[in-house]
């Protein structure tokens, strides 16, 4: 499903309701966050998951169910529940687990909504750091209750650009973004995107995502005046290699990215 959607502004309650759970689901993961006694458990693909993880995604999917008990939902630890609203929601309770476990507070919790004009609804919560941004489709974006935008930056050699790590790099990626002269810092997983879209930097360079990883971003960074695309240019609802930026500097990263 396309990013670009076809306008329509979402329901501002629901917008904050979704802010509210959010936040609220963040706050859980606290009880866990700097415990010595953490059990941290090995998935299928060998990312870690944590209690933290299984228990805020459940009370998110709880709290979903008893006020949008038609729409769908799609999470990172348990199983799709279908849906007939045509709404789909998409949770991932601790984006950058590795972080979580490690005591580093930049990790989020992010909740999604796409209707079938698109990607409507989007929360970014920094639990850690008690921030958080969310934006609505046509209701612009939001840090902490503050309407906020991307850098005006345009210059690529003067921008800051994050990334999660760089083990997940194609070869020859990072030297083509490197020899930019752009500074590159690892303030990454959500976090990055909330840097994005507050204009704190330019730009968050983000391969190998699964849909629960992207989905919020999707609404808020173009409702912080930024730009979101796959590195082919693609702005489908997916997994995939994705580029967030404040839009002035979007086609040199790509164009750096791929090598043309």
């Amino acid at each position: 499903m396309s990013n670009s959607g076809s306008g329509n502004s979402v329901d501002a309650d629901m917008l904050s309701e979704a802010v509210e759970l959010t936040r609220e689901a963040g706050r859980l993961t606290l009880d866990w966050f700097n415990n010595h006694e953490l059990s941290v458990y090995r998935k299928n693909d060998g990312s870690p998951v944590t209690d933290a993880d299984k228990a805020a995604e459940t009370f998110l999917r709880q709290a979903l169910d008893r006020r949008f008990p038609d729409d769908a939902v799609i999470g990172e630890e348990h199983a799709d529940t279908e849906g007939t609203s045509g709404r789909t929601w998409i949770i991932d309770p601790i984006d950058g687990t590795r972080s979580f476990v490690r005591g580093v507070p930049l990790f989020t919790t992010l909740l999604a909504m796409i209707d079938q004009q698109g990607p409507a609804i989007g929360v970014v919560a920094v639990p850690g750091l008690d921030e958080a941004v969310w934006a609505g489709r046509e209701l612009g974006c939001f840090h902490n209750g503050r309407r906020t935008k991307v850098s005006a930056q345009s210059d690529l050699d003067r921008s800051y650009l994050c990334a999660s790590g760089f083990e997940w790099w194609p070869d020859g990626t990072f030297d083509r973004v490197r020899q930019s002269g752009a500074r590159l810092r690892t303030w990454g997983d959500g976090y990055g995107y909330v840097l994005v879209a507050t204009g704190r930097v330019e730009a968050m360079i983000d391969p190998g995502l699964n849909l629960w990883d992207i989905a919020p971003m999707l609404v808020v960074i173009p409702e912080s005046g930024g730009h979101i695309t796959q590195w082919d240019g693609s702005t489908t609802a997916s997994a995939g290699d994705w580029l967030a930026t404040n839009g002035s500097i979007h086609n040199q990263l790509i164009s750096r990215l791929l090598g043309s």
